[in-house]
């Protein structure tokens, strides 16, 4: 997506904005960055920068101490870095609770849920318990809450962190894959560059706290992504440039 595009098409948009907690840390400084539909955009920075902050004040969980956020998306989607699963409700019912919360007819919410884990690979464990899913399963129905709200804005803080590496390369596929469905604007957060490359249109590097935005990267391949990507010297070439930025600024 171009950023004309991007712009006419905003979800949304930070200006300026810096966060300062009471005990008098300065968290973030002269953030700017939006989202636009269609658009995956994943911000990289090291331990402590503020990356988790500035997802909380996409969300609205925190406010800004000053500049101005902007959302625009009709829905808003979270997902933590822990699946957070109800552990006495069924994958099914961990999916119904946003509809629940919304007042939705049982039949329709339910309805809604089917599809959602149907989209995320967990048709036929409708009826499983957090407790008997592997974690990828369990972060699987975690994505499938959030998806069933039909988000016009996906937040993700660094969601496969605890994954093993072999599926956490599998649902960095599999979010691609749902990405590349449903076409809603994403806000990702990681510590991985290779994660951050595979999975985005756009990477913005954040130096060292204060946060702040030094660099962006494009990505230029279109979706699906087949996972060989990761393997070519192009992927290579990009990696390595979002890893300088980041070593420059940490």
């Amino acid at each position: 997506m171009t950023t004309d595009t991007a712009e006419r098409t905003r979800t949304l948009a930070l200006e300026g904005v810096t966060k300062r907690f009471p005990t008098g840390t300065v968290a973030l400084t002269g953030v700017s960055l939006s989202t636009g539909a269609g658009e995956f955009v994943t911000v990289v920075g090291p331990s402590g920068c503020g990356k988790s902050t500035l997802l909380r004040l996409a969300s609205g969980l925190e406010t800004a101490t000053s500049g101005t956020i902007e959302v625009s998306a009709r829905a808003v989607s979270y997902v933590f870095q822990d699946a957070t699963l109800l552990e006495w409700r069924s994958a099914m019912r961990n999916v119904e609770l946003v509809g629940e919360l919304r007042g939705v007819p049982r039949d329709e919410r339910r309805e809604r849920a089917r599809a959602a884990l149907d989209l995320v690979g967990l048709t036929g464990f409708e009826a499983q318990h957090p407790r008997q899913l592997s974690g990828g399963m369990r972060m699987r129905v975690s994505l499938a809450r959030a998806l069933v709200a039909e988000p016009d804005l996906a937040l993700f803080d660094e969601p496969f962190g605890a994954l093993d590496e072999i599926t956490r390369l599998q649902m960095q596929t599999e979010l691609q894959r749902i990405f590349r469905q449903e076409r809603f604007a994403g806000l990702f957060i990681t510590h991985s560059v290779s994660e951050a490359v595979y999975l985005s249109t756009r990477v913005l590097v954040m130096s060292g706290r204060p946060g702040r935005i030094v660099a962006e990267v494009q990505i230029p391949w279109d979706y699906p992504r087949p996972p060989e990507l990761r393997y070519s010297a192009e992927f290579g070439e990009i990696t390595g440039r979002v890893s300088t930025a980041l070593g420059e600024h940490s």
